[in-house]
């Protein structure tokens, strides 16, 4: 049985060579320049770049990983897996216009990491020498640019003693709710996790065979768990072709996604909720008249929460180019657990429930929930009271707990962060679990997320979930961007802890802001039973995010109490 992911790259160079691994829509265009790159020419160049660590003593070190959107990654992590060296995937810089955020964590990331080596693209390492001067960090840390690497540096690559224990990579978390903390991935978890996406997802020989081994189509960012646990190194695991384009192509023209599906018709392919909600916003007669999503078989949704009313749209709007409602996958996971902890049945629609109102984290008038499916084999899941530590009955909501082989170490060199988080146990049970930080509830062995515990707003001793007030928002006005909204509260006083929404807004006429502000504060009366304390508008691409796409909450309630918000002109009342 294979060990880790450089065994089954062998076998699969050795198997069949000159099967394509990956193809790169290089324009994000199906008729644009295309890149590809074979199993035999992939074993070649992570050999390469694995050989050229090795024979600089790095095994063991941790290794930065800053590239572009592209082949290149693929062959530097793999080769840092080849040569025992730990992958520390990273956002690469954008030259001089490298944002503060971004730079930001990059060094907090290559400082945290102690990196002693960073693989790149060639324009990648340009900016870092740009950049010199404003980053420190660098001083004594060899940056390479692995595309100069000879492919005949790979002969003297020697094969690598690993074990499930050896660690493969450090996986830093979004910050969603803290700063990134970088989880210690091992061998084992990752190779538990991959057959766990496989049995989830319906990988199984007569699926890859019936696909022509077309299995992915996929513009996830690479460095984020999402996109390079599940399409890219699930096509390795498995031996099949992914096709691959950048997420900044997408966001410019969600219908390439939808694009290049219909063309190399994959099995697998999806993202966070908002990236459904961006085809429905592009959806034109035009473009249905030219799709085939009859081959979609898992149309996976995950990373934020899944919205029902997003699936039936969705649904409705695609059926006529061939889109199931039984594709529709909606799946949990973390990078804490590696990546996925529970996924939907395949060909099954997805199963909408209610929670119990009982449960000190039950939301106030919840709307149904999208079930996110079983746990993974090998996986346990259960909800806990967090403040009793103790599992809550079926329905009742409270803070998701996972054990199994995919659940990382720790989180590394943060001993006292991996013992509250990855340590907790329950009354009567053997098993260390890890603690999610999210709040969920189970009925019928399927798992309910409901929100994240850190984010919970509790007004007037009601709570509510922010990304409940924050749908509700968005839904007032087409000028307001989906996925671009954060509702946290504040302290009002004698009045205590009030809502406030922030809200980006896509330009139209000033005289507008106000309508829309009218709305948002209506429908938030409405539908929660709250008077909104403070409604502003920003500008598009203003609210704070993760790397992977999701709102930074405390990020956003920071800048609102500092006043550094990028608002737009508005007679919001502060």
């Amino acid at each position: 049985m294979a060990r880790s992911l450089v065994d089954l790259l062998t076998t699969h160079a050795s198997h069949q060579p000159d099967r394509t691994a990956y193809r790169y829509l290089v324009t994000g265009d199906c008729d644009g320049e295309i890149q590809d790159i074979t199993y035999g020419q992939l074993a070649v160049r992570t050999r390469a770049i694995a050989a050229w660590l090795q024979e600089r003593g790095l095994a063991g070190s941790r290794a930065m990983l800053l590239y572009p959107p592209g082949l290149e990654f693929i062959s530097g992590y793999l080769g840092c897996l080849s040569a025992a060296v730990v992958a520390v995937p990273g956002v690469p810089p954008q030259g001089r216009s490298q944002n503060h955020r971004a730079l930001t964590r990059m060094k907090r990331l290559i400082a945290d990491a102690d990196a002693k080596v960073i693989l790149g693209g060639r324009e990648v390492i340009a900016a870092l020498g740009a950049m010199a001067e404003h980053l420190p960090e660098l001083a004594g840390i060899t940056c390479v640019v692995t595309e100069d690497i000879p492919d005949e540096t790979a002969a003297a690559w020697r094969e690598p003693d690993l074990t499930a224990e050896s660690v493969a990579f450090l996986q830093y978390t979004s910050g969603s709710t803290s700063a990134p903390r970088g989880v210690t991935v091992t061998h084992g978890n990752l190779m538990a996790n991959e057959h766990a996406i496989t049995e989830r997802m319906g990988h199984t020989p007569e699926a890859v065979a019936a696909h022509d081994h077309e299995m992915f189509v996929s513009w996830l960012p690479v460095y984020h768990d999402m996109g390079l646990i599940g399409p890219v190194l699930n096509t390795v695991h498995l031996g099949v072709t992914a096709t691959l384009f950048s997420p900044l192509h997408f966001l410019q023209r969600p219908q390439r996604w939808l694009t290049a599906i219909s063309r190399y018709r994959p099995h697998t392919t999806g993202g966070p909720n908002f990236a459904y909600e961006l085809c429905l916003k592009h959806a034109t007669p035009e473009l249905l008249d030219d799709l085939d999503l009859g081959s979609w078989k898992v149309a996976f949704n995950g990373a934020e929460p899944v919205r029902a009313a997003t699936l039936r749209r969705f649904t409705d709007t695609f059926a006529p180019a061939g889109f199931r409602r039984e594709a529709f996958y909606p799946c949990y996971g973390l990078a804490e657990a590696t990546l996925i902890v529970t996924g939907g049945s395949v060909d099954a629609p997805p199963t909408l429930a209610e929670a119990a109102s009982a449960g000190p984290h039950a939301g106030a008038a919840d709307a149904a929930a999208v079930s996110s499916g079983r746990p993974a084999p090998g996986t346990t899941v259960v909800v806990a009271d967090p403040e009793r530590q103790e599992e809550l009955p079926e329905g009742e909501v409270g803070e998701i707990w996972v054990a199994g082989a995919s659940v990382a170490k720790g989180y590394w060199r943060n001993t006292l962060a991996t013992r509250e988080t990855f340590r907790a146990r329950l009354a009567g049970r053997e098993e260390r679990f890890l603690r999610t930080g999210d709040l969920g509830f189970l009925r019928d062995g399927e798992l309910f997320v409901t929100g994240r515990l850190k984010d919970l707003l509790v007004i007037d001793g009601r709570n509510h979930y922010p990304q409940d007030l924050e749908l509700s928002a968005e839904m007032c006005h087409p000028a307001l961007r989906p996925g671009c909204t954060a509702a946290f509260s504040v302290d009002g006083g004698v009045a205590g802890e009030q809502p406030v929404l922030v809200a980006e807004v896509s330009p139209v006429p000033a005289e507008e802001h106000e309508r829309i502000t009218d709305l948002i504060r209506s429908a938030i009366g409405e539908a929660h039973g709250l008077a909104v304390h403070d409604v502003v508008l920003v500008r598009p691409g203003t609210i704070p995010k993760t790397s992977s796409g999701k709102i930074q909450r405390h990020a956003s309630r920071a800048a609102y109490l500092n006043g550094t918000l990028t608002a737009v002109d508005t007679p919001a009342t502060r």
